[in-house]
C-alpha cells in the first residue's frame, strides 16, 4: 500500500511539471486535484487488500502533481525577490503538514476508522479545488504541444523499477535473488535510455540542460540526500516512540511536534530574511549546518532517551530543514528561463520525493537486518517463540509491545540499536548536504515576475488588467 503511492507520485512528478510548461498550471493543477480526491474517496471505500493498493497508487498520481505545481505557480506569480517571504509561508505550511498528518492520523487509528484518514482529505479537496478554479488566472502558453511520450514511459520504468528494488529488496526478495537483480538491471537500463531519449526529444519530460546550471545541479543533490536523511526522522522516530517507549499512536505523533514548530518558524523567518536582503546562500549554509548538529545525537540514541531529549533533536531539524527548503525552490526557479520552470521545480521536487523514497526502503532494510542480529545476541539471553517474524516485528510497534516481559524489554532494545544504525548511516548525508551548501552558488535575485514575462492571452481585451492570483 504504501509502495503503491511512493511509486506513483514520484514517478508523476516531473511529468506534470514539464506538462504544465507545456498546456499551463491551473489546467494540470486542477487536475492532480480532482485525481486525488477521487482517489482519496475510493481508497476510504476499499473492500479488499487489492483494491486499496490499486486506489493509493491513484491517489499517489495526483500527489504527485499537487508537489510539483503549488511552487511552480508561486514561481509564475512572484518575482523571485518578492517569491523568498511566500516560499517561507509554502513551506511551512508543507512541513507542518507532514509532521501534522502522522498525528492526525494516529488519532483517527485510535479514535475512529481507518477510512477517516483518507475521507478527511475530501473537504480541503474541494475548497482547494474551487479557490483555484475561482481566483487562479495565469497567460496562456503559446508552445506547441509535443509531448515525450517515449521519454516519460522509459523514466517511469527507471523510477519505478529503482523503487521497488529498494522496496522489495532485502523483505520479499533477497538483495541477491533474481527478481532483485532483474529489477535493478531494468532501472539502469531503462535510465540510460530515458537519457538518450531526452538529448533528442523536442519536448524532453527533463531537459538536460539543466545539469549544465550549477544551481540546478547542487540544489538537486541537496533536495535528493536530506529527502534520504530527514524522512528516517519522521519514520522511524515514531517506530522508535512506539515500539521502545511504548507511547499510543496519537502521542507519538504529537511528539513531531517540536519538529512542525521548528519548521514553520524557520521557513517564515528564512523566507522573509531573503526577500529583505536579496541573499540565499548564508541560509542554506546555516540551515545545513544546523541539521547536521541536530542529527547527529540520534546516532547514539537508546532504550533510555526520554521524549525530552528527542524533543530537543526534533526542533534542531526543524529549524534546519525549514531553513533549507525556501532556498532550494526559490534558488532553482531564479536560476532557470521561465519556458524550464515547471520541469526545474519539478525536478527539485522530485529529487526529494525521490531520496525518501529510497531513503526509507533502504534505512529500513538496514533496520530489519538490525534487528535480526540483535534478536540473535537477545536469544542467548530471554527464550525466543519460534517462528517471531523480524520483518513484523520492524514494522508494527504493536506487536513488539504485545510480547511478554522480559522478551518485550529486550527486543525494544535492540529495535533501539538497530535505529541508531539507521542514524548512523543517515548523518553522513547531512555531512555532505552541509558540504554542498557553501557550493550554491548565489545570483541576484530577479525583481521581474514569470507571469510579467509570459504571453498575453489574446482573447483578453486590452482594457482589462493583467491576469494574476487573487489569493
Amino acid at each position: 500500500m504504501v509502495t503503491a503511492y511512493l511509486l506513483t507520485s514520484t514517478a508523476a512528478t516531473p511529468l506534470f511539471g514539464k506538462l504544465s510548461d507545456i498546456y499551463g498550471r491551473r489546467l494540470l493543477f486542477q487536475i492532480a486535484i480532482a485525481v486525488f480526491l477521487v482517489g482519496s474517496v475510493l481508497c476510504g471505500l476499499a473492500g479488499t487488500m487489492g483494491q486499496l493498493i490499486a486506489f493509493r497508487g491513484l491517489q499517489g498520481i495526483g500527489g504527485g502533481g499537487l508537489m510539483a505545481l503549488a511552487f511552480t505557480i508561486l514561481g509564475d506569480i512572484l518575482s523571485p525577490r518578492e517569491r523568498g517571504r511566500y516560499m517561507g509561508y509554502f513551506s511551512a505550511v508543507f512541513a507542518a503538514a507532514g509532521v501534522a498528518g502522522p498525528l492526525a492520523g494516529g488519532f483517527f487509528v485510535d479514535n475512529l476508522t481507518w477510512p477517516w484518514i483518507f475521507f478527511v482529505n475530501v473537504p480541503f479537496g474541494v475548497l482547494a479545488f474551487a479557490v483555484v478554479s475561482a481566483v487562479l488566472r495565469l497567460p496562456p502558453t503559446e508552445r506547441q504541444p509535443s509531448i515525450d511520450w517515449l521519454g516519460a514511459t522509459l523514466m517511469v520504468a527507471s523510477v519505478s523499477s529503482l523503487l521497488l528494488f529498494t522496496v522489495l529488496g532485502g523483505s520479499t526478495h533477497p538483495w541477491t535473488s533474481a527478481a532483485s537483480l532483474a529489477l535493478l538491471g531494468l532501472a539502469v537500463a531503462s535510465g540510460f535510455a530515458f537519457v538518450a531519449v531526452e538529448r533528442r526529444a523536442r519536448e524532453p519530460i527533463l531537459p538536460l540542460h539543466l545539469f549544465a546550471n550549477a544551481v540546478f545541479r547542487v540544489n538537486a543533490t541537496i533536495s535528493l540526500l536530506s529527502g534520504a536523511a530527514m524522512i528516517s526522522a519522521i519514520v522511524f522516530l515514531p517506530l522508535f516512540l512506539q515500539g521502545v517507549a511504548g507511547t499510543s499512536a496519537t502521542n507519538s505523533g504529537l511528539l513531531l511536534a517540536p519538529m512542525m514548530v521548528g519548521v514553520t518558524v524557520s521557513s517564515t523567518l528564512t523566507g522573509r530574511m531573503i526577500s529583505r536582503t536579496g541573499r540565499y546562500r548564508p541560509q542554506m549554509i546555516v540551515g545545513a549546518t544546523m541539521s547536521l548538529v541536530a542529527g547527529i545525537p540520534l546516532v547514539w540514541i537508546s532504550a533510555d532517551t526520554g521524549p525530552l531529549a528527542i524533543a530537543t533533536v526534533m526542533v534542531g531539524l526543524g529549524l534546519g530543514l525549514g531553513t533549507v527548503m525556501p532556498v532550494l525552490n526559490l534558488s532553482t526557479q531564479n536560476a532557470v528561463d521561465f519556458a524550464d520552470l515547471g520541469a526545474a521545480t519539478s525536478a527539485v521536487t522530485f529529487s526529494r520525493s525521490l531520496g525518501s523514497s529510497i531513503g526509507v526502503a533502504a534505512l529500513g532494510a538496514v533496520l530489519t537486518a538490525r534487528l535480526a542480529s540483535g534478536l540473535d545476541d537477545v536469544a542467548t539471553r530471554v527464550p525466543i517463540p519460534d517462528g517471531l517474524d523480524v520483518q513484523r516485528l520492524a514494522d508494527s510497534p504493536q506487536a513488539i509491545q504485545a510480547l511478554a516481559e522480559p522478551l518485550r524489554t529486550e527486543v525494544g532494545s535492540a529495535l533501539a540499536d538497530a535505529i541508531g544504525t539507521v542514524y548512523l548511516l543517515a548523518v553522513p548525508m547531512l555531512v555532505v548536504v552541509a558540504v554542498l551548501a557553501w557550493a550554491l552558488p548565489e545570483l541576484p535575485l530577479r525583481t521581474e515576475a514569470h507571469v510579467s514575462r509570459a504571453p498575453a492571452s489574446p482573447s483578453v481585451p486590452e482594457t482589462e488588467p493583467t491576469p494574476a492570483v487573487g489569493a
